[in-house]
């Protein structure tokens, strides 16, 4: 079967994959408290999830993540990823990544390690306890702080994800990166993008920019730009003070498109091919209407066909260009 490759030449070796749009935080930039979530029997089973993630490893996708929501609330989800093994023992797929908010880490990050998984990421805006149960709205910091510490004693690699949010945790950079290096844990911050309604909270008002945050941390710290890359979208430096590696995802003040290597899966089958762009192809129906794969590795070609150039996202007329409507928790994180 013909790998994937889209209109610019793009080789797709990076899937994410939701597999579920419900979680136990309900953190400002990516929900409303309010949430309507999608009903069952919307959301892929865990067979079809097999069925499709070993279709697109078929068509050439070497990394695989896992995200949602919260993809550790979903029941069952260990034996999603016992299963995914086998792709990996195969030599097929080079590894199967999550991304977390922590909480339910002390429970299972000794079996993710057994099924195969060596990295994760988690999400962490802050060290502050009364910070962090403002911004999840219903999260409880040392539960997560828990969680990480069962990571690293299961012998998981793990990088915090911290959204940059203007007036929020902007004294809190040089923490952050003490409390990292510490553990021998790496850091990457993102800036906040616009996706979903979110209620009463200011797109405009959370921005911060990365190239200032950047200049932020080269006050105190040595920073040697890297080379590698993990598939995603961050790039990376070297501290050499503290040889910690820092990734900085910048959709808005430094566009990353021009590399994209990954496309995403919601929990309901919806391809979309860029995170910023309202576009997507439906690998559900396919899925469902056959029990022969041919429908859905031809489903999947017909999307990375239109997979656009980049994305629209724009703050800097103060004004929220490019928003898409879904929320980034329906997509996933």
């Amino acid at each position: 079967m013909t790998e994937l490759v889209d209109p610019f030449a793009r080789r797709i070796q990076y899937l994410r994959v939701s597999v579920t749009d419900r979680c136990d935080f309900r953190c400002v930039y990516c929900m409303s408290e309010t949430m309507q979530f999608l009903p069952k029997k919307e959301l892929l089973t865990l067979e079809e999830l097999d069925r499709l993630c070993s279709a697109f490893v078929r068509l050439g996708v070497r990394k695989l993540r896992i995200t949602g929501g919260e993809p550790l609330v979903r029941r069952g989800i260990m034996s999603f990823f016992e299963g995914m093994t086998r792709h990996i023992d195969a030599g097929a797929l080079d590894e199967i990544t999550v991304t977390t908010n922590g909480s339910q880490l002390e429970r299972f990050a000794p079996q993710l390690y057994a099924a195969g998984v060596r990295r994760i990421n988690v999400s962490l805006d802050t060290l502050d306890e009364e910070k962090f149960a403002r911004v999840t709205r219903w999260g409880r910091l040392p539960q997560v702080l828990r969680g990480l510490d069962a990571a690293l004693a299961a012998g998981l690699k793990v990088k915090l994800n911290t959204v940059a949010l203007k007036g929020f945790n902007e004294d809190e950079v040089e923490a952050l990166l003490a409390f990292c290096a510490e553990r021998g844990m790496d850091i990457t911050f993102i800036e906040v993008m616009p996706m979903g309604d979110i209620g009463n909270e200011d797109r405009i008002g959370q921005y911060w920019s990365l190239r200032d945050l950047r200049a932020r941390i080269a006050e105190s710290l040595t920073l040697t730009d890297l080379r590698e890359s993990t598939g995603g979208p961050a790039r990376y430096a070297r501290a050499e003070e503290t040889g910690q590696k820092i990734g900085f995802i910048t959709p808005l003040s430094h566009n990353f498109c021009e590399g994209c290597n990954r496309v995403r899966v919601t929990c309901t089958g919806q391809i979309y091919t860029c995170l910023g762009q309202e576009g997507s192809a439906d690998l559900r129906a396919p899925l469902r209407g056959s029990e022969s794969d041919a429908a859905l590795e031809e489903a999947i070609h017909g999307a990375i066909a239109l997979k656009p150039k980049g994305h629209d996202f724009d703050y800097s007329r103060q004004d929220v260009s490019g928003r898409v409507s879904r929320h980034m928790s329906h997509t996933g994180g």
